[in-house]
């Protein structure tokens, strides 16, 4: 009974030794547990977590708008408006509420009521009709062309009177520039889309 060995030496395992599956599991957790640590400053991402904690540095910064009428050393604001061809020149200062276009009242040179109520819109929506005074040059296009550009013009005049009407002009899109213009005439067309009458025979 020399060859056989004890069993004590067969069954027994030494704390040292470990069998391949946990070692295997073992050394992937020192893996993330070195990842983690490397990794300490950046949050975990995660699926599901909730809403993520709102940061003081989230803060949004509004631009400053950009005002294009102008004001003189003499308390004159100035504004320039343009629709289609047509190109308006504004002033604006304080007064006792008079609206001249090209030397005429507004009654007088504005015959369709539409058309003076978009005049003075700017100035209802700003509060100021009555207080200032406006004198408006304008030329070129129909009726429509220049009402938009006074329109416009006016708007930009009131806002470089005084800053603080911009919010209130632009949300009442009056400082939008309405870029819409005629289509041209194309070869061939009677108009930019209108064709000639065809003739089978």
């Amino acid at each position: 009974m020399d060859n056989e060995t004890p069993e004590e030496e067969v069954t027994t395992e030494t704390p040292d030794q470990q069998t391949p599956v946990e070692a295997e599991t073992a050394t992937s957790e020192e893996a993330t547990a070195d990842t983690m640590s490397t990794t300490s400053g950046v949050p975990e991402l995660t699926l599901g977590s909730g809403v993520p904690a709102e940061s003081e540095e989230d803060e949004v910064v509004k631009p400053e708008p950009v005002i294009r009428g102008k004001l003189d050393k003499h308390g004159v604001a100035m504004g320039t408006g343009r629709r289609k061809t047509a190109v308006a020149r504004v002033r604006i200062k304080a007064g006792s509420g008079s609206l001249t276009i090209n030397g005429q009242a507004l009654d007088e040179y504005l015959r369709v009521e539409r058309d003076r109520q978009m005049v003075e819109a700017p100035l209802k929506a700003t509060e100021m009709f009555g207080k200032v005074d406006v004198w408006v040059r304008v030329n070129g296009g129909g009726t429509t062309g220049q009402t938009g550009a006074i329109v416009l013009g006016i708007a930009r005049a009131l806002e470089g009177y005084n800053n603080q009407f911009h919010e209130t002009l632009s949300a009442g899109r009056f400082l939008t520039r309405d870029s819409r213009m005629v289509e041209r005439k194309k070869f061939g067309f009677k108009k930019a889309r209108k064709s000639f009458q065809f003739s089978k025979r």
